[in-house]
């Protein structure tokens, strides 16, 4: 799965079509989008044919952590663990295999408070969510680009090995979402929707950095685990704020 395009997901490899890892952290915000869209058609088709908005709630989350392989939630357990068991004991506790109570609260509140905001949304889910797990991928870039590597593994690969710089490796996403601006602008009827998704964006921007500078603060560096954690962190809270505000 490294080799591919659609890397951090469970997609099989397209054919003909071989990046190497160097190249994917990059691409990772639009495939977040992506992602988005088709948990957010999961949702419209199951509530267009009877199921109630729980159930559809439900496996919308569900068909997420299908495609991911639920690698983010995976590191968000492991990096709760890691922050609470102390400086000393952090990588250790990350490493273990074992999920820990921190780990288990994580997922529950994470989780809990994903299906309260969907709910929430309803009919707004196909904007919002795809925009949130591009802002939660969009993070890592963040994280990349300010803290150094850290890790358990003497001869892990790490993006921050091939780094180009932020300007670079965020061009793609940067491109990508000023598309995506002009696509609303000239598609949606409403100006007060196209206003809650510009503070939408506005909203991603602050917490896709803010999120990971304390993660990466708190842990002393990045790993995978760490990157996991951010983007399902960032994802979490812009559902929130828009559920609140917006």
């Amino acid at each position: 799965m490294a080799g591919s395009w659609i890397f951090y997901t469970t997609f099989p490899k397209i054919p003909l079509i071989n990046p190497e890892f160097k190249n994917i952290a990059q691409f990772a915000p639009p495939l977040g989008f992506f992602i988005g869209t088709i948990q957010s058609y999961i949702f419209i088709f199951f509530r267009a044919n009877s199921w109630s908005i729980y159930a559809s709630t439900l496996i919308c989350l569900a068909s997420g952590y299908l495609i991911t392989g639920g690698l983010h939630l995976d590191g968000l357990m492991d990096t709760f663990d890691g922050i609470f068991a102390g400086k000393k004991k952090r990588l250790k506790a990350m490493k273990d295999s074992k999920v820990g109570s921190f780990g288990v609260q994580s997922l529950v509140f994470i989780t809990l408070i994903q299906v309260a905001c969907i709910l929430k949304i309803e009919n707004q889910i196909i904007v919002v969510l795809p925009i949130c797990l591009f802002w939660g991928r969009f993070s890592n870039l963040f994280f990349i680009e300010k803290f150094k590597y850290m890790s358990y593994k003497k001869k892990s690969m790490n993006h921050k090995k091939f780094w180009n710089g932020f300007k670079k490796e965020s061009l793609i996403s940067i491109i990508f979402l000023l598309i995506f601006i002009v696509y609303q602008l000239f598609s949606i009827a409403s100006q007060g929707i196209f206003i809650n998704v510009l503070l939408l964006i506005l909203i991603g921007i602050l917490l896709s950095y803010s999120i990971p500078n304390m993660l990466g603060k708190k842990i002393g560096g990045f790993n995978g685990d760490a990157c996991g954690a951010s983007v399902v962190l960032v994802e979490t809270s812009m559902l929130f704020m828009h559920a609140i505000f917006l």
